[in-house]
C-alpha cells in the first residue's frame, strides 16, 4: 500500500496480523505546543468504560490495534513520521463529568482533539463544551439527531448512523408487513425519545393507517420489566417496536418470553443485533425480531476477514460493534491527517467536511453539510445458532441512503 495513498484500505491478512494498515493516521490541536514538535500526537478519548463497558472496552481494543500498527508502520508520514498516543479516560457517563474530563484532556494532557463518547446526553455535552473551546470533537458513539442537526456546530462530527438512519432502516424493513398497530418502548433519555419520535414521523408517512396505541419509557439502567411487559401486554398491539438495550434489554426479553409478548407480534428492534446485546441473551434470543446489529462472522468483504483475525489473534475474542467502529474512527483520523497536513484545529475541520475512507465496512464519507458520515448498519432478523443469538438474511444498509434530508438539516441548523 503506497504511504501516498489517502484512503483507509482494506487490509491484507499479512499486514493485519502485523499491525494495522501500513499507513498514518493522528491527530492535533494548534493551542498545545507540545502537538507542534516532533513527539506523539496525543488524541484524548472519553467514553462510559465502566457503565458500558460491553461496548466500549472491545471499542477501546480495536483503536489500540489501530494506533500500535499506524506506530509500526512508521506514524503519520504527512506529519513527518510522528507516532499516535491515544489517552483514554472514562466519561463518567454524566454530562457534567463529561464536560471535566474533556477540559482535563486539553489542559493538562495537552491532547489534539477529543473523540469518544457514548451517551447521547453526554456527547451532546460534549460537543457544546467543545464549540465554545474551539476544539474538533469526532463524537464515535452518541446517536442523537440533535448532534449534528438543530445542536450541530462546525467543530463536532459524528461516525455512527444516527437515531434517524438506523430507524429509517427499520422502517423501510417493516413496512411492507402492512401492521398499523403498534407499541413502543424506549429508555426515557434523549435517544429512546429521538427513536421513538422518529419511529412514529417514519411509519405514518409510509404506512396508511398507522397508529400507536401505547408507550413505555423506562428510565435508563432502571428497567421494571414486569410492569413494563404487563402494560405492553394490555394494549393489543399488532407491532412493537423496541429500542432498549444493555441489561435493560436483557430483563426485558426474559420477561417477554416468559409471559408470551413476542409471540404474534412483529418487533423491530434497534441495536439488537449487536453482539454486544445479543450475547448477554443467549439461548434466550428470540427469533424473527427484525434489527440493527453486527453479524460479524458473516461478513467477507473489504477486508473485514483480516480485521477479525488480527483482533482476535491479538485479544483473543470475538470483535463486537465496537471493535468494528474504534477501528473504522482510527481510519477516518488518519485519512483526514493526510489530507489535511496539518494538525490545526481549522486544517482537520477543512480535511474532513466531505472527506471519503475506504474502511472496512464499505466506503464513509463525512457529508459537509451536518458533518453526519455515511457509514451504514446490518439489517437482517434474530435467530438461534444453537445456543447463541445470532442474525439471519442479512444485508448492509448504506448510511448514504438514509440520511436527513438536505432541506430538513438546513432548515435545523439555522434554527
Amino acid at each position: 500500500m503506497s504511504t501516498r495513498d489517502e484512503t483507509f484500505r482494506p487490509l491484507s491478512r499479512r499486514t493485519v496480523l502485523g499491525g494495522l494498515a501500513a499507513a498514518p493516521l493522528g491527530l492535533a490541536a494548534s493551542r498545545a505546543v507540545a502537538q507542534q514538535g516532533s513527539g506523539p500526537i496525543r488524541i484524548g478519548e472519553l467514553n462510559s468504560y465502566g457503565r458500558m463497558a460491553a461496548f466500549a472496552v472491545p471499542y477501546r481494543n480495536a483503536m489500540q490495534l489501530a494506533q500500535d500498527a499506524v506506530n509500526k508502520a512508521g506514524g503519520i508520514k504527512a506529519l513527518g513520521g510522528r507516532p499516535i498516543e491515544m489517552v483514554f479516560r472514562d466519561d463518567g457517563s454524566t454530562p457534567g463529568d463529561a464536560t471535566r474530563v474533556a477540559e482535563e484532556l486539553l489542559t493538562r494532557e495537552n491532547v489534539a482533539f477529543l473523540c469518544g463518547t457514548f451517551l447521547s446526553n453526554v456527547g451532546l455535552a460534549v460537543a457544546d463544551f467543545a464549540n465554545q473551546r474551539k476544539a474538533l470533537f469526532l463524537a464515535t458513539e452518541p446517536l442523537t439527531d440533535a448532534l449534528t442537526m438543530g445542536s450541530g456546530n462546525r467543530y463536532t462530527f459524528r461516525v455512527r448512523p444516527n437515531t434517524y438512519m438506523q430507524t429509517r432502516m427499520l422502517v423501510d424493513a417493516v413496512k411492507e408487513s402492512g401492521i398499523k398497530r403498534w407499541a413502543i418502548v424506549a429508555p426515557n433519555y434523549e435517544y429512546g425519545q429521538s427513536a421513538a419520535a422518529n419511529f412514529k414521523r417514519l411509519m405514518a408517512a409510509a404506512v396508511p393507517g398507522f397508529e400507536v396505541v401505547g408507550e413505555q419509557f423506562p428510565a435508563l439502567g432502571k428497567v421494571d420489566a414486569g410492569a413494563t411487559v404487563g402494560a405492553l401486554s394490555q394494549m393489543k398491539a399488532d407491532g412493537l417496536f423496541n429500542v432498549l438495550f444493555g441489561a435493560d434489554l436483557t430483563a426485558f426479553v426474559r420477561e417477554g418470553n416468559t409471559r408470551g409478548l413476542f409471540e404474534k407480534r412483529k418487533v423491530a428492534s434497534l441495536l439488537t443485533g449487536e453482539p454486544e446485546y445479543m450475547i448477554p441473551l443467549g439461548d434466550e434470543t428470540p427469533e424473527g425480531w427484525v434489527t440493527t446489529g453486527y453479524p460479524w462472522e458473516t461478513i467477507d468483504t473489504n477486508g473485514h476477514k483480516e480485521f477479525v483475525a488480527a483482533y482476535r489473534a491479538r485479544f483473543n475474542d470475538t470483535p463486537r460493534l465496537g471493535s468494528l467502529l474504534g477501528y473504522v474512527v482510527v481510519g477516518m483520523i488518519r485519512d483526514m491527517l493526510e489530507k489535511a497536513g496539518s494538525t490545526e484545529t481549522e486544517a482537520m475541520i477543512s480535511a474532513l467536511e466531505g472527506l471519503t475512507s475506504q474502511t472496512i465496512a464499505g466506503p464513509v464519507t463525512m457529508r459537509a453539510l451536518d458533518h453526519q458520515s455515511t457509514l451504514g448498519a446490518w439489517i437482517g432478523e434474530t435467530a438461534l445458532n444453537g445456543r447463541q443469538g445470532t442474525m439471519r438474511q442479512v444485508r448492509y444498509a448504506d448510511g448514504a441512503n438514509y440520511m436527513f434530508p438536505e432541506a430538513e438539516v438546513k432548515a435545523a441548523r439555522k434554527a
